[in-house]
């Protein structure tokens, strides 16, 4: 993270005795990324965050299942809102795309809380399409729904809590790394620059420790060796304090501020997040291009180094009307085919301007890959077979 935060109780410096009111020490725990040599955080432990009982191996049924390539080359459209409703919001996942870098699941949760999960293969960054849920981690608890990025550092303990019964939506996003805002916006020391589409004020942590009795919990750790179950010997969840730049935070699509242009303007002022060879866009409600002359929709283009998947989250898609795309919708254009516009959409939105209809309403988030995504198991159940010759019907 970009900036320092201290919650609960912490000793004057690092690494010094640190003791519980009955005189015994707490037990001190850096999470940090790239060895010592990133961002960290440094958290205080009422009992060891060492002490395990127990282990045993797990099976991984969105691995077992696999991901196949996109082969033959096509694009390719997908309906979640036709995925089944079930599961938790970490072993409920199922499995649309994913390749060496990330991969990305959809989840439809109506059960109750996940068990506590770890994933120490990277960071996932989780958006919440629809539902409310209480997000409870060693760092905190956080209230999190409808519109939320929530980024979770790599290796956070943390489960999820559906508020009230309902059902969660989500698109989940496992990296193969971290995920960080992107470079660009943030001064050398790690402030959000004044150009930059969001800032600190926008991004929500927890403000206090979240404490829990038990013993014998178990966690589910994601490695690259697959899934396993630690049984803890105490609740992880007994942080009396921390502080560091490293920590899950939300983000809410609607705060972020679009850039815009008097044409059209790539894909790039819409960069959310940055991950390893991937990045998260976000396209939301904003002027149409203003010169007297614009076409104010996508041009058609070719992306030659990435694929790019795009989640239909709210609003009117103009430029992809009569393609099948709603709300719920996923497209999945990859590299070697030219993408763009419906036919007669950008003669229908330059008479829409001139009648006065000058704001998109589209709501998406985007996330283009530099290496091709393979298609998971949920990708071929909720297909639209169709979608890929809908530029070669005639306009209506």
């Amino acid at each position: 993270m970009p900036y320092y935060r201290v919650v609960g109780e912490v000793p004057r410096k690092r690494h010094v005795q640190f003791r519980r009111p009955d005189g015994g020490l707490y037990a001190e725990e850096l999470m940090g990324e790239e060895g010592f040599s990133s961002d960290s955080s440094l958290l205080y432990h009422r009992y060891a965050p060492t002490a395990i009982i127990k282990s045993e191996g797990l099976d991984d049924t969105a691995v077992a299942e696999g991901l196949a390539p996109n082969h033959p080359l096509q694009p390719r459209g997908y309906r979640t809102q036709d995925l089944p409703v079930g599961g938790d919001l970490v072993l409920g996942r199922q499995v649309l795309f994913g390749n060496q870098d990330v991969r990305m699941s959809f989840v439809a949760s109506s059960g109750g809380p996940s068990e506590l999960y770890r994933n120490s293969v990277g960071a996932e960054v989780v958006y919440v399409q629809t539902g409310r849920a209480r997000f409870e981690s060693t760092y905190g608890a956080l209230d999190v729904g409808e519109g939320d990025y929530v980024v979770i550092p790599t290796g956070t303990i943390h489960r999820w809590v559906p508020q009230d019964g309902e059902t969660v939506r989500a698109l989940v996003i496992e990296a193969s790394g971290h995920v960080r805002p992107p470079k660009r916006y943030l001064s050398q020391f790690g402030q959000f620059l004044e150009h930059a589409p969001y800032s600190e004020r926008d991004l929500r942590a927890p403000a206090e420790p979240l404490q829990m009795e038990g013993g014998e919990v178990p966690v589910i750790v994601r490695t690259r060796g697959g899934l396993s179950r630690l049984t803890y010997l105490n609740h992880p969840f007994d942080v009396v304090g921390w502080d560091g730049y490293l920590y899950p935070y939300v983000f809410n699509i609607h705060d972020f501020e679009p850039i815009v242009k008097r044409t059209h303007a790539p894909p790039p002022v819409h960069q959310t997040f940055e991950g390893p060879n991937f990045v998260i866009c976000s396209f939301c409600p904003r002027p149409l291009d203003f010169h007297e002359e614009a076409v104010p929709i996508p041009y058609n283009h070719h992306n030659v180094d990435s694929d790019e998947m795009m989640f239909y989250v709210g609003g009117d898609y103009t430029a992809r009307r009569g393609s099948g795309i709603g709300v719920g919708s996923i497209s999945l254009h990859p590299a070697g085919f030219t993408h763009g516009p419906q036919p007669g959409a950008v003669e229908a939105v330059i008479d829409a301007v001139k009648q006065g209809h000058d704001r998109s309403t589209e709501l998406a988030v985007m996330i283009d890959t530099f290496r091709p995504l393979d298609l998971g198991p949920a990708a071929r159940r909720c297909e639209d077979p169709e979608y890929a010759w809908t530029w070669a019907r005639t306009a209506t």
